[in-house]
């Protein structure tokens, strides 16, 4: 489930193809209509390379040329997101996890994968507390220091030295937004492969590392359920008995 840099082999990539997928990536959150001057800024390509580019999404699907001129995502981006998360089944095993861990905790709980250099929140289910971080589904966040940051970057090769050695759960405070802390663990799919991370976040305020101890046994818990319902196998935490 993870998006990761892979190894370059004797074998190059299409430019075409690669300037293709640019385009499409430049469309964010939240846009309805992105003007071609405005594709052109976001991507760093030429306009005429932009149109030609465009053509060809629109016969597939993945972009729509609206009469103004400027674009919108088609229909192909919606229907390929579907497949996979279908694809996975992951939504109907971690979406109860989700709920078991705020109604044991009262924080939010989110599961990440990893999206190139950022990470993108898969699934989530926010806090009851009025107080708290406002992230949705789809939205993308840093690589940063967070714990769910480093769960990703550390676990996406389960198999490495650090892995191996990485106490659980990993805890940070501040380190995507000043006033927020977050506790992370890896959850892992068939064949040892990782397939995201599993995170409580909750204000600095509230979801100190007293609070984050008391929740360790149920996150640790909820995500060896998880693990074990995706078929995956659990591998040794050197930070628990």
């Amino acid at each position: 489930m993870t998006t990761s840099t892979r190894p370059k082999t004797s074998m190059e990539g299409v430019a075409s193809a690669g300037r293709a997928l640019t385009l499409l990536s430049a469309f964010r959150k939240g846009d309805d209509a992105v003007t071609l001057a405005e594709l052109a800024a976001r991507t760093g390509l030429v306009k005429p390379t932009i149109m030609r580019l465009a053509v060809t999404l629109e016969e597939h699907g993945y972009l729509i040329r609206l009469p103004e001129g400027s674009y919108r995502l088609g229909a192909e981006p919606f229907r390929l997101g579907s497949v996979y998360q279908q694809s996975f089944r992951v939504e109907a095993h971690v979406m109860p996890a989700l709920e078991k861990l705020v109604a044991a905790t009262s924080e939010s709980a989110s599961f990440y994968v990893r999206s190139g250099q950022q990470r993108l929140c898969l699934f989530r289910v926010d806090s009851p507390h009025p107080l708290r971080l406002h992230v949705r589904q789809g939205d993308m966040r840093p690589m940063d220091d967070s714990a769910t940051a480093q769960v990703l970057r550390i676990f996406e090769n389960p198999s490495s030295p650090k892995a191996a050695k990485t106490p659980l759960p990993i805890y940070s405070s501040g380190a995507t937004d000043p006033h927020i802390a977050s506790m992370s663990v890896p959850v892992f799919g068939p064949g040892e492969n990782f397939a995201g991370a599993l995170s409580l976040t909750g204000p600095v305020t509230r979801f100190n590392r007293d609070a984050a101890e008391k929740a360790t046994k149920t996150l640790l818990n909820v995500a060896a359920d998880l693990t074990r319902s995706l078929g995956g196998a659990l591998l040794h935490n050197p930070g628990q008995p």
